[in-house]
C-alpha cells in the first residue's frame, strides 16, 4: 500500500523503525522489484537474531493493518526525550508553510502526508503516501541516510496520532508530534510515558495541546472578536 515514490527511503526507514538493522553501514544494497512487489535487502554480514526479532509481532492500527516486529515496548521504555521550548508563532508558521504541500492530496485525495520540520529550516522533507505509516517510515529513512538527528525537530502528519505513530516518532528521537487530525488514547498514554509533546487538530490558527503544554510559549494569541447581539 504505497505510491512508490520513495521505495528505498521507505525500506530504510522501516528497517530502522523496526530495529531490524541498527547500523546503516551494514546494508550493502536495496533492490526494488515492481513486477513482484517486493524488495531485496542485502547486508554484508546478515542480520543478528533475525528469526528471534521476527517471532515477536505486534498488530497495530496501520492503514489496513500495521505490524511491528521485535519487543518494541522494551525499546520505548528506554526512551526519554529532551523537550525544547516551542513557540506558538512557530507552529502557526509551519502550518502556513505546509499549505503549499499535499500536491497529491489536492489533486486526487486518499493519501496522507508527513513532514520533518525544524524552527530554523522550516519544512525539511515532505512525503505523501497511501498510508501515514509509510510516509513516516520514508522520512525515517531520509534521516538515517543523511545522518540527521531528531533532537530539536518537529514531526507533522495529516493522520491520526495512534500508538504506532507516537512510537515511531519517539524511536526517531523527535520530541514534538503535530497533526491536523485527532489522537487515540494509547497514543496519548505512550506520548506521556516517553515525553513527546502531542499537538492535534492543528489547522490554520487553531490547535489543541494534549501533552507538553508547559514547553510551549504562547507568543501569538489570536485576537478575541466581540460579536454584538440584539436584545
Amino acid at each position: 500500500m504505497t505510491l512508490g515514490n520513495h521505495p528505498e527511503l521507505l525500506i530504510l526507514g522501516w528497517l530502522r523503525n523496526q530495529r531490524l538493522i541498527e547500523d546503516i553501514e551494514t546494508i550493502k544494497a536495496i533492490q526494488v522489484d515492481w513486477e513482484t512487489d517486493s524488495v531485496a535487502i542485502t547486508t554484508y554480514a546478515g542480520v543478528e537474531d533475525l528469526d528471534s526479532k521476527l517471532s515477536h509481532k505486534t498488530v497495530t492500527t496501520g492503514c489496513g493493518q500495521g505490524t511491528m516486529f521485535g519487543d518494541l515496548m522494551e525499546n520505548i521504555d528506554k526512551i526519554s526525550l529532551q523537550q525544547p521550548p516551542l513557540k506558538q508563532s512557530t507552529i502557526y508558521g509551519l502550518l502556513k508553510s505546509l499549505n503549499e504541500y499535499n500536491e497529491v492530496y489536492k489533486s486526487a485525495g486518499a493519501v496522507h502526508g508527513c513532514a520533518l520540520c525544524s524552527e530554523s529550516l522550516g519544512i525539511e522533507q515532505f512525503i505523501e503516501d497511501v498510508g501515514r505509516h509509510n510516509a513516516v517510515d520514508a522520512i525515517a529513512g531520509y534521516m538515517w541516510l543523511n545522518d540527521l538527528q531528531g533532537e530539536g525537530k518537529l514531526f507533522y502528519t495529516t493522520g491520526r496520532l495512534t500508538s504506532e505513530m507516537v512510537i515511531k516518532v519517539a524511536l526517531m528521537e523527535i520530541p514534538v508530534l503535530l497533526s491536523r487530525s485527532g489522537i487515540t488514547r494509547m497514543g496519548l498514554e505512550i506520548a506521556q510515558k516517553v515525553g513527546v509533546t502531542l499537538i492535534a487538530r492543528a489547522k490554520g490558527r487553531h490547535f489543541m495541546v494534549y501533552h507538553g503544554r508547559e514547553f510551549i510559549e504562547f507568543d501569538a494569541m489570536p485576537e478575541v472578536r466581540h460579536v454584538r447581539t440584539r436584545p
